[in-house]
């Protein structure tokens, strides 16, 4: 039964998770409400079970003191805090995911960014996505990230208000902002676009941001001042709906990996390529080796302390 529900949030939620442009999926939580809690006699590390089928129905954060454990494709968060449905400069987007949850220093930088964001010219704050599950962890559909409670979706559409009832905010969607496949901003940028961006950027507490890479290249072209902040703007496939803040793990956080910063320097060659292969795709090589086929995630193969975490 599980892994039935499982499959049937998966075709339900799979394009809605990456855009934020379709309606939202059947909860992972309230698909299966009669799923058995975690117990620590279930937890030992030899747990062959699916990870996202444990994650994917713990509806409520552990009862621990906030952590990320893991790194941010492979990991758990512990003690998570939510971000409240609805704030002054903000709105938690697709409530029925219950997705809104993340570490304390994550909430507290989507509300500082917010509250930037309202100053903007045609801005009044932020609609927000998908950060994480309440305990963190492999997701039942979408992202192959946001584990450990350090990733946050924002949307590109400026809100037009900030009282959308739930049903509203399953419907509205999000707004593109890519041309030529990604090779290009359309005529929805704007320069408030590339000024949130940068705050977002300048924030030390980001790691990183991804962007399609049409962004990226006109922020290159467009700034005039200081451009340290471009090194962590980074290309990626999608994103052209919202872009994906990664926070670093917090100072005392042992038992969190940090992905490898950005190389040095701005970054623009880099994204400048990929904008090359986007307009002048090179051939297939016929000699490429297969990517070798990967399972799911299992249990065991998580870090020791997101056996805790389910338990608890």
């Amino acid at each position: 039964m599980v892994r039935t529900l499982a499959l049937f949030g998966l075709i339900l939620g799979l394009s809605a998770c990456q855009t934020g442009t379709t309606t939202s999926t059947v909860s992972a939580q309230n698909a299966n409400p009669g799923a058995p809690p975690a117990t620590a006699a279930a937890m030992d590390p030899s747990d062959g079970r699916v990870a996202k089928e444990v994650f994917g129905y713990l509806s409520t954060a552990s009862v621990q003191s906030s952590e990320s454990f893991g790194g941010y494709s492979r990991g758990c968060q512990a003690g998570a805090v939510q971000l409240p449905e609805t704030g002054p400069t903000w709105q938690a987007m697709r409530l029925s995911r219950n997705r809104n949850w993340a570490q304390p220093v994550t909430v507290d930088f989507v509300q500082d960014l917010s509250r930037f964001a309202a100053t903007l010219p045609g801005w009044n704050g932020l609609y927000v996505g998908d950060m994480s599950q309440p305990r963190g962890g492999p997701m039942l559909s979408g992202h192959a990230s946001h584990q450990t409670g350090l990733d946050a979706d924002i949307w590109m559409r400026a809100p037009e208000r900030l009282d959308l009832p739930p049903q509203a905010r399953e419907s509205i969607s999000s707004i593109s902002m890519r041309r030529a496949e990604g090779a290009y901003v359309n005529d929805n940028w704007t320069p408030q676009h590339m000024a949130l961006l940068r705050a977002a950027a300048s924030d030390p507490r980001v790691a990183r941001i991804f962007v399609f890479p049409g962004a990226k290249t006109w922020m290159c072209a467009n700034e005039t001042g200081n451009r340290d902040w471009l090194r962590k703007i980074r290309p990626w496939w999608g994103h052209h709906y919202h872009f994906h803040v990664r926070l670093s793990c917090p100072p005392g956080a042992t038992g969190c990996e940090d992905q490898a910063p950005p190389p040095p320097g701005d970054g623009c060659d880099e994204a400048q390529g990929w904008v090359d292969r986007i307009l002048n795709p090179p051939p297939p090589d016929p000699d490429a080796p297969s990517a070798p086929p990967r399972g799911p995630v299992t249990m065991a193969q998580l870090p020791a302390q997101c056996h805790d975490v389910a338990a608890n």
